[in-house]
């Protein structure tokens, strides 16, 4: 197994306060329980390590699966691995000796069992401190679980911990050592550890130790696995040599499915074909036994762990299991046993699964298409995308198979397109379209979807198709204003409003209100870029008084009119319509689409520049790290905000995922220009202009973004002491405030002309001018509600305050910039403004030890008692956040446990 550690830590810190209490001379019994290759043994190989660290004496013995042939066979494989002194004394107590090799046995006098336990007991009194460990429980011979149970109640106030494994998934309801587990566990000495499956997340973090794995293949072994770290690595080897289930995996699994009745084996194999779950009556059906021999054989299976009860039917206990057991079945017992189940089912998407499975093409096709068309009414278009593909696969292989259906193979293409692009696949959308007629309505789809891929020459070739093509004033009226968004930030712009006003005055005539709600949306993008944002704000509201009867277009409006209210600073107002949309996504199923991916991010921006980081970092941690796509590493860009910010451990790992995904510009721009900042923070000013240029790039001359990032390239170049290259990214900058992208830029929100402002700034103090009036006009610009931008212009205005001589209204922005950033948990600029401090000799800085604000909130719950998983949940931040807090709060008050921690904190006055 491999040798690190994953997901752990409370399990072994629940087992080192067992081995610490019995080195203060309370001893106790730990026992360890879970499924097998759930990873027991790594967490006593932990916990032994920890033991022979603190000076145990450590024995570990193996139980094998022998029945009562073998008594005593975990001790005696103790005391035969044990070091030399333990042997040594061992080899002095006549019962004990015995059991080591080369020593004959004596013969019987009587109370033998009593006089080895006894024997035994002397041996750990002698040799205490001692952690035994009794491995594989479940295989332990009748004499071994006796002297469990003895030692369990007579080892009390020696330096003893005793520590037992066993597999869960073996303790079928008869299993002898049921019983000696439900009395021990009534012991107060005694401590029971479940190892459940790791989660997802813990899973991504133990796959990645194991090798190089792409995302795609992580993803399929973490689902795959189900939680456990060996089947884990066992898919993880197997794939590298190309195998879909391991022998050895396999051969695992099924043995334990090859000691059930032939009747077991028969549902069993039976609840296979049906999946990872079945009702009863369907698989008593299928089975084809009588009552009273079909709940025999199921509880047979329940109670040796193959199936648990889920509501009215069965799941397996794990997806291995049912993927062994199907693989496992003669082609013909498969197809019989499918088409069994497809004659009792009525649900389109089963029995499309059941009628392929068992050969029935014609079948598969007609109840694909309805499963189809109920998960597109259900709201689930991943689903319906999934079912249309599987028609289009099988659309050569069925005889008339326009007829099965009810509609041409063109159109079930086109549907399934749209389906893909609702479920956030907009590269599958646009493959799709390409390869039908390019309709009226296949070439606006496909200029829509181009345009969210920034592909804007293709856009405005295939708008033009659809204006070209239409037949019919709604499809025109569709045509047009796609037509007009197409060409909103082309060289072409100025002929769009008039477009746009086609397109609604057309959608309006004819009743098209999808089309009539795009018309409103884009010409309120035209108002946007002319500086009237009240005509803008006007038109998207209208466009937002009632459904369009597009659920994609519905979400687009929300999005739009959230973000107007977010680039005009009005916080609150943005928030309000951006839950409102992404509540919609997710009733609708649309979350992964374009939409309902921006206004989650938009959401997340509004929380990061109100101050809100905690929840901040709790919306990025669903931006997973682990991407695969091109629509992934965006989502996965835009966590860097807060962990850049807050200097959080996951920025590194979060990099080097996206790093292949460079190719896309939008995907570089977010993270490179957040990988700037990042190695600004870091120290590292040359490497931050490396991302700068790489991220400008990106954007092209004009773009909103290029502020940001130009302001970083000028803080880079401040660092190196060097004025090469000032003027290019001051130029860049005001290029993008006066003309922006289309050589036309209107009036600019707060945030953009704080970032101006900044940039300006930048480039003095690159040039060795620190201007006061300019450094407090910063501070003014971003206070509209921009928390964390506000504190770092206080940093920058209290340098140039303390260099003008005005020391006290320097400490004054200092102590402001310091209180905020201790709120939001920024520790880089916290690092920065204490270093500053220091060198500024300011005073009242120091009384908490160095501790953050955020670090003294942890502290005072680490002092109650709280564990890491608790004071996550106090504080709605990530419990690895906590865990770096702990660590910091640690090294500040130079302790090395929690407890020292909160007294030195008592010490110090830190918990008043």
């Amino acid at each position: 197994m491999n040798g690190l550690l994953v997901g752990r830590g409370a399990e072994l810190a629940r087992l080192v306060r067992v081995l610490e209490s019995a080195a203060s001379g309370a001893a106790g019994v730990a026992l360890v329980g879970g499924d097998a290759g759930i990873g027991k043994t790594r967490l006593v190989t932990e916990l032994v390590g920890a033991a022979r660290e603190r000076g145990f004496h450590v024995l570990v013995g193996q139980c094998a699966e022998l029945g009562d042939a073998l008594p005593y066979l975990p001790l005696a494989d103790a005391l035969r691995g044990a070091e030399p002194a333990v042997r040594e004394a061992a080899a002095a107590h006549p019962m004990l000796g015995q059991l080591l090799p080369g020593v004959e046995s004596a013969p019987s006098a009587g109370l033998t069992q009593q006089r080895l336990f006894g024997s035994l007991l002397g041996l750990l009194a002698e040799m205490q401190p001692v952690l035994f460990v009794i491995e594989d429980m479940h295989w332990a011979d009748r004499s071994t679980r006796d002297l469990l149970v003895f030692l369990s109640r007579m080892v009390q106030a020696e330096q003893v911990c005793m520590v037992g494994t066993y597999r869960t998934d073996d303790l079928h309801r008869r299993h002898p050592l049921r019983s000696v587990l439900a009395e021990l566990k009534r012991l107060p000495a005694v401590t029971a550890v479940e190892l459940g499956p790791l989660d997802l997340g813990e899973m991504s973090d133990y796959v990645a130790t194991l090798g190089d794995v792409d995302a795609q293949e992580l993803g399929m072994i973490v689902t795959r696995a189900g939680g456990n770290p060996f089947y884990a690595e066992e898919l993880f080897a197997a794939m590298a040599e190309g195998d879909s289930l391991p022998d050895g995996l396999a051969s695992l699994l099924m043995s334990r499915v090859e000691v059930l009745s032939e009747a077991g084996q028969r549902v069993l194999r039976a609840a296979a074909v049906a999946g990872r779950r079945v009702e009863d009556e369907l698989l008593r059906e299928v089975s084809g036994l009588p009552l009273a021999e079909f709940e025999d054989a199921v509880r047979e299976i329940v109670s040796r762990g193959l199936l648990r009860v889920d509501g009215y039917g069965y799941a397996f206990r794990h997806a291995l299991l049912q993927e062994a057991v199907y693989t496992d079945l003669l082609p013909g017992e498969r197809t019989r046993l499918h088409a069994d189940f497809a004659r009792l089912l009525t649900s389109p998407a089963e029995l499309a699964h059941h009628y392929l499975a068992g050969h029935d093409l014609a079948g598969a096709l007609r109840a694909s298409v309805e499963a189809g068309r109920l998960a597109e009414r259900l709201g689930a278009p991943a689903e319906a995308h999934s079912h249309y593909d599987q028609v289009l696969s099988l659309w050569e292989r069925v005889d008339d198979a326009a007829a099965q259906v009810g509609e041409s193979r063109a159109r079930l293409a086109f549907r399934s397109a749209v389906m893909a692009a609702d479920s956030g696949d907009n590269h599958r959308a646009v493959t799709q379209l390409r390869a039908l007629p390019q309709t009226s309505e296949v070439s606006e789809r496909l200029a829509y979807y181009l345009i969210e891929l920034d592909d804007q020459d293709g856009a405005i070739a295939a708008a033009e198709r659809a204006v070209e093509a239409s037949d019919d004033q709604a499809a025109l009226a569709r045509a047009l204003a796609t037509y007009a968004r197409s060409i909103a930030w082309s060289p072409r712009h100025r002929e769009g409003e008039q477009l746009g006003r086609r397109a609604l005055d057309t959608a309006r005539a004819v009743g098209a209100r999808d089309a009539e709600v795009g018309a409103l949306l884009i010409l309120a993008t035209y108002k946007e870029i002319q500086g009237d944002t009240g005509a803008a704000h006007d038109l998207v509201d209208t466009a937002m008084a009632e459904g369009s009867g597009d659920l994609a277009m519905d979400l687009r409006a929300r999005f739009h009119h959230a973000r107007i209210h977010y680039e005009q600073g009005l916080l609150t107002q943005a928030a309000e319509v951006a839950d409102e949309g992404i509540q919609m996504a997710f009733e609708t199923g649309l979350k992964w689409s374009t939409y309902g991916t921006d206004l989650r991010f938009l959401r997340f921006l509004i929380h990061y520049v109100a101050g809100e980081w905690n929840q901040a970092e709790a919306v990025a941690a669903g931006f997973g790290a682990r991407v695969g796509t091109i629509h992934e590493a965006t989502l996965s860009s835009f966590a860097l905000f807060i962990e850049v910010a807050r200097g959080l451990p996951a920025v590194e790992n979060r990099l080097s995922w996206l790093r292949p995904f460079w190719s896309d510009e939008l995907a570089l721009y977010m993270s490179r220009g957040l990988a700037a900042e990042h190695a600004l923070w870091q120290g590292d000013p040359a490497g931050a202009l490396d991302h700068v240029h790489a991220a400008l790039t990106a954007l092209g001359p004009g773009g909103a973004g290029t502020l940001r990032v130009a302001a970083t390239g000028l803080w880079a170049l401040a660092e190196l002491g060097t004025t090469e290259g000032a003027d290019d990214l001051a130029e860049r900058a005001r290029f993008a405030v006066t003309s922006g992208p289309v050589g036309q830029r209107g009036q600019m929100g707060p945030e953009g002309q704080a970032w101006a402002l900044r940039v300006e700034a930048e480039w003095y103090r690159v040039h060795g001018r620190l201007d006061v009036e300019l450094c407090r006009k910063v501070v003014e610009a971003f206070d509209f509600g921009f928390v964390y931008e506000t504190a770092r212009a206080r940093w920058r205005l209290a340098e140039a305050l303390l260099a003008s001589g005005d020391r006290a209204a320097a400490q004054s922005e200092w102590n402001l910039a310091r209180e905020a950033a201790g709120k939001l948990g920024a520790a880089p600029l916290e690092k920065v403004l204490a270093e500053f401090g220091r060198r500024a000799r300011f005073t009242g800085g120091h009384g908490d030890r160095g501790l953050t604000a955020r670090e003294l909130e942890v502290l005072h719950l680490v002092a109650e008692g709280l564990t890491n998983r608790e004071i996550a949940d106090r504080l709605f931040i990530a419990q690895k956040t906590v865990s770096v807090h702990v660590s910091n709060i640690l090294g500040k008050l130079d302790v090395s446990t929690r407890t020292q921690a909160a007294a030195a904190a008592r010490q110090h006055g830190l918990l008043t």
